[in-house]
């Protein structure tokens, strides 16, 4: 089972399309859309009547393109796909980001929803995994690139353990780094390990993915403080500044 069963792969771009450009932008006609997936103007036109009959767009001749709640929705769930897919292309198999976001363009439409959750788990399980992170990329990068060459494993065995043991040893001698979510900077990663909030914004907070042991990335803090921008789960949510207050990560080095 697909995500969308009423979407063809085609429709789907332009929505992804239409949501990236009213992000840019903040407007959208179909010029911009053509220009921007380099196809005709009846194309266009053709796609914007199909999504709005599906009640996923708000469109009108000569006029400015909207998206309604339905169709944010699902184009962010279009974006979920490709950026979840494309980042393990990237940052797991090691291919180089144009054939990752090309590999990803072509799946996205596809791929089966407990599949790409895998993909999610994986790519978080080798992150916190003691014998993963960027030097088992590395080393499985340069694995491809030399025909699969294990000559030297037990090297890299050996010095896996060692580095563990490392790691225990400094777990002891001090604490790791450990924050309000609210406090992290861009670029940053780290573990949920506390969540104090309660009822009904502790309830919303657990539907959108932010549990115990799930690891958030921050990407952007408004100029203010408020509100601040995550990503969890290959998902793009706001929070308020209160509610990343009550929420303590456990940063990932």
């Amino acid at each position: 089972m697909v995500y969308s069963e009423t979407l063809t792969a085609s429709l789907e771009d332009y929505l992804e399309t239409i949501f990236h450009i009213i992000a840019q932008r903040q407007a959208v006609k179909p010029k911009d859309i053509a220009k921007h997936m380099k196809v005709a103007n009846s194309s266009v036109t053709g796609a914007l009547r199909s999504l709005s009959d599906r009640g996923l767009i708000n469109y009108a001749p000569y006029d400015i393109i909207t998206l309604t709640v339905s169709g944010t929705d699902m184009a962010k769930d279009v974006i979920r796909r490709h950026e979840t897919l494309r980042d393990f292309f990237v940052k797991v198999l090691a291919l180089p980001e144009k054939e990752g976001d090309e590999a990803a363009c072509l799946m996205e439409h596809s791929i089966p929803r407990l599949v790409l959750e895998r993909f999610i788990q994986f790519a978080e399980f080798i992150d916190v995994c003691p014998k993963g992170g960027s030097k088992w990329i590395t080393g499985f990068s340069h694995n491809c690139d030399h025909a699969g060459a294990k000559d030297n494993c037990e090297q890299c065995i050996t010095q896996t353990l060692e580095e563990l043991k490392k790691q225990k040893l400094q777990k002891k001698q001090e604490l790791l780094p450990k924050l309000p979510l609210k406090d992290m900077k861009p670029g940053q990663r780290g573990i949920i390990t506390k969540k104090m909030n309660k009822g009904q914004t502790g309830r919303r907070l657990v539907e959108m993915g932010i549990v115990t042991g799930s690891i958030v990335e921050m990407e952007r803090i408004a100029p203010m403080g408020d509100p601040i921008e995550i990503k969890i789960k290959g998902y793009h949510l706001s929070l308020r500044k209160e509610e990343a207050e009550e929420i303590q990560v456990e940063l990932i080095k």
